[in-house]
């Protein structure tokens, strides 16, 4: 941790610079790089004479990757109010020594919050490495409308805006590998990025995001760095500036060191955001970059309300469509995660080693299933994943189809199941059902379970659509071919009605229904495959 009185504002990255490699590399041992700093979103502005702490703190290690969680408050001392400025991930790889390539010991979580931490770490890493395709996809299925470009007679040039500035690197500006500190390369940035925000609303612009600081290569002393910014879109109250960062030594090519995009908004005198002139941008690539700060700004909005959103304040089912689909995965895989780290659940019922827990939080009621199986993890995982093949086991699963295959590991389903009274109309429901492998051995197999909505499944009158905020599975084997299998249920109105008889001790449906699922993974041993639900 790092306190100082925040003085200049371009000193703000280099601190967080320092503070951030020495836990990565008390962690691997040797020299560490900086390879991407991930969707920084500030919450509040930094005033000159406040005191500014910096937490940055090992979440995971990979195989030579480790991912390091920053963490920015603010205090004023003469209020004595305290405030939370940002919360970024950084990912930190270890240098290649004589010997080759670095393996990274394993981190081990102690508390609550570190399991968490840890757990959504692969999670965050899986976002990381589709990130691109995601902005491809979403553009190539958005082409006739993004296609559309409307020009304003208001609008402002996007050459206009555009700036150039160049610096050279000096001994003050690098850290002790002797590269150019990276918060030194983010400062010059986000001058120039500053400017050209300037240049499109003629006012001082406040830094909101910063969304894919990569670092694609080291610059050292005597370089000197190109850096350039332009204006990509801008929306009613924000603006996408690009920048990136090229560097050379005498007559060499330029090389690309780092890129991103940062969002600025213009504050009026109510710290409210004014609306802005439209840009109008250069043909070919300036509409390419046109369109692609449409599918970001697509992408942001899907990361501020469904990933940042409480889940006490979540909705019950949100829509769903293929260019929010990794956020929603993210979404349901993570609180599943965090349903599991809780440790403070209650014993409400026991039957023959199965057993059923109750935890009460936040006016809301989970509920544990607990078991173990004779059957390897792996194949309960694949048996499991598969929801078709529930209605085996499950008493409530009655009819069961796959809605689309999302991907290898995310498929939508709609599940019907019988009515709970007599005459009664039974419940469908229209869930995302995500699946995850172990990134390490001390990793569970995951199954995650939420609603979402489809226009292509509307409620009906036959059935009264139900909603499941969170469930699913956690798959763990303890010994050869010995699996704890434990079932999550975060309890909704729509299925509070077949679980109350349990928690309440007036049946034990939930041991006859774990047990069949036992007898079930136990007769399927043979032809379980990897392929995802459609392929079977």
């Amino acid at each position: 941790m790092r306190s100082f009185y925040y003085t200049c504002p371009e000193n703000f990255g280099l601190h967080v610079c320092v503070i951030c490699p020495p836990p990565a590399e008390r962690h691997a041992g040797c020299s560490c790089v900086t390879a991407s700093v991930d969707d920084i979103h500030f919450e509040h502005t930094i005033g000159v004479g406040k005191v500014v702490s910096i937490i940055a703190k090992v979440n995971r290690a990979f195989t030579s990757s480790m991912e390091v969680g920053i963490l920015v408050t603010c205090e004023d001392l003469y209020t004595d109010r305290h405030w939370k400025v940002c919360h970024a991930f950084a990912t930190f790889v270890a240098r290649r020594t004589e010997a080759g390539k670095v393996q990274l010991k394993q981190v081990i979580p102690h508390t609550q919050k570190e399991q968490m931490e840890y757990s959504l770490a692969a999670e965050r890493r899986r976002m990381r490495l589709i990130h691109a395709e995601i902005i491809t996809d979403l553009l190539n299925s958005s082409t006739a409308q993004l296609g559309e470009f409307q020009e304003f007679e208001d609008s402002v040039l996007a050459e206009r805006t555009r700036v150039e500035s160049v610096e050279l690197v000096l001994p003050p500006h690098t850290n002790h590998q002797v590269s150019t500190f990276g918060g030194q390369i983010m400062a010059w940035m986000e001058n120039v990025a500053t400017i050209a925000a300037s240049r499109l609303c003629n006012a001082h612009p406040t830094l909101r995001t910063i969304d894919m600081f990569h670092f694609r290569g080291p610059s050292h002393i005597g370089d000197r760095l190109v850096l350039k910014a332009i204006v990509n879109n801008a929306f009613k109250h924000s603006m996408e500036v690009g920048v990136c960062a090229e560097a050379y030594q005498g007559g060499e090519p330029l090389r690309h060191i780092n890129s991103a995009f940062m969002t600025f908004e213009v504050l009026d005198g109510d710290r409210k955001p004014c609306t802005l002139p439209r840009i109008r941008p250069e043909p070919v690539d300036g509409k390419r970059r046109y369109q692609e700060a449409i599918a970001r700004r697509k992408i942001r909005l899907d990361r501020k309300y469904i990933i940042s959103c409480k889940q006490t304040e979540a909705p019950l089912s949100v829509p769903w469509d293929p260019s929010n689909q990794m956020y929603l995965s993210y979404n349901n895989v993570s609180a599943l995660k965090l349903m599991d780290t809780r440790t403070n659940w209650v014993l409400t019922s026991e039957k023959n080693k199965v057993r059923l827990y109750t935890l009460e939080e936040n006016h809301m009621l989970c509920i544990k299933v607990e078991m173990h199986v004779s059957v390897p993890a792996e194949q309960a995982f694949y048996l499991l994943s598969d929801l078709r093949r529930r209605k085996e086991w499950d008493r409530h699963y009655e009819e069961c189809e796959v809605i689309n295959q999302a991907d290898e590991d995310d498929t939508l389903y709609r599940i019907v199941t019988p009515s709970v009274s007599k005459g009664g109309k039974g419940k469908d429901f229209i869930l995302l059902a995500s699946r995850r492998k172990p990134c390490d051995s001390r990793d569970p197999y995951l199954i995650a379970l939420r609603s979402v909505t489809l226009p292509t499944h509307p409620p009906t009158e036959d059935y009264t659509r139900g909603e499941v905020l969170c469930a699913g599975f956690t798959i763990c084997e303890e010994f050869s071919a010995v699996t704890k299998l434990t079932y999550y249920n975060q309890a909704t109105p729509g299925v509070l009605p077949y679980i109350s008889t349990d928690i309440a001790g007036l049946s034990s449906s939930f041991y006859s229904i774990f047990s069949a699922c036992s007898k079930f993974l136990e007769a399927n041993t043979d032809g379980v495959c990897a392929q995802p639900p459609s392929s079977f």
